[in-house]
């Protein structure tokens, strides 16, 4: 099992989240109302708002996945995302779904399980479950997260009991020999052991990237797995990104 762990504190200078901006697309034959995004990889929305950190973000829709070269989306194609998702306080189109989601307000979030954001709420995002609770991973889930009781790519995001400091959680799967995944009891166990008060399940699978900021532009820190093709990125409707000042060191010499 290959864990990625990245731990933020959004009370430092400079650290700011941002989430794909919605995308008024008019409706298309297939669907009377228009799309919330269109389909782009976690590296091309790091690099297209330079973003210094990016992780997917909600679960989405259509999507299939038959063989390398017949899936869905395909970059720029059209997408609709499940749960809440607000961008620079912009919500995205309502939609049914009353999942959880992670809310971020001035140096602080919070994650609400029937994903109503606060007012005053800059970016959102949704996932399918809260799986830690008052520091204790959940046994018996509202919703069932897709093969919770098999290795699978996760991807979630937690806080502390103040929700100034902010845990994401990669972990790379379907790849034999190199990482099988996690199941959702072994995420639970990985949150507990970093003291999360609590955490969301975000879209896993092919969708698992995370993505930083280097001098030659994007770099991918995990191995996703898109079309069954190892470190082949996803296009995907929507992400989480990160804006922080730069790194000193300082000079000892």
């Amino acid at each position: 099992m290959m864990v990625h762990v990245v731990a933020l504190d959004l009370k430092a200078p400079g650290l700011t989240a941002f989430v794909t901006p919605s995308i008024s697309v008019t409706p298309s034959a297939r669907s009377k109302r228009p799309s919330h995004t269109l389909a782009r990889t976690t590296s091309v929305f790091a690099n297209e708002f330079g973003l210094q950190l990016a992780i997917n973000g909600n679960f989405f829709y259509p999507f299939h996945e038959d063989t390398p070269w017949d899936y869905y989306p395909h970059q720029g194609d059209r997408v609709w995302v499940s749960g809440n998702a607000i961008s620079n306080t912009n919500p995205y189109p309502v939609g049914k779904n009353k999942l959880p989601a992670i809310c971020f307000t001035k140096q602080k979030a919070e994650i609400v399980a029937d994903g109503s954001c606060p007012t005053k709420t800059a970016q959102a995002i949704a996932g399918n479950e809260i799986f830690v609770n008052h520091a204790q991973p959940l046994q018996h889930p509202s919703r069932q997260a897709r093969d919770w009781d098999k290795p699978y790519p996760r991807t979630a995001i937690g806080l502390d009991r103040s929700g100034t400091k902010v845990w994401l959680i990669v972990v790379d799967g379907k790849q034999p020999l190199y990482s099988e995944g996690a199941t959702m009891t072994d995420l639970g166990e990985i949150a507990a052991q970093l003291g999360l008060e609590s955490a969301l399940n975000l879209d896993g699978g092919g969708s698992v990237t995370l993505a930083i900021a280097t001098a030659k532009g994007p770099m991918l820190l995990n191995s996703p797995i898109h079309a069954k093709l190892p470190t082949v990125e996803r296009p995907i409707a929507n992400h989480l990104g990160f804006y922080a000042n730069p790194v000193r060191f300082k000079n000892d010499g």
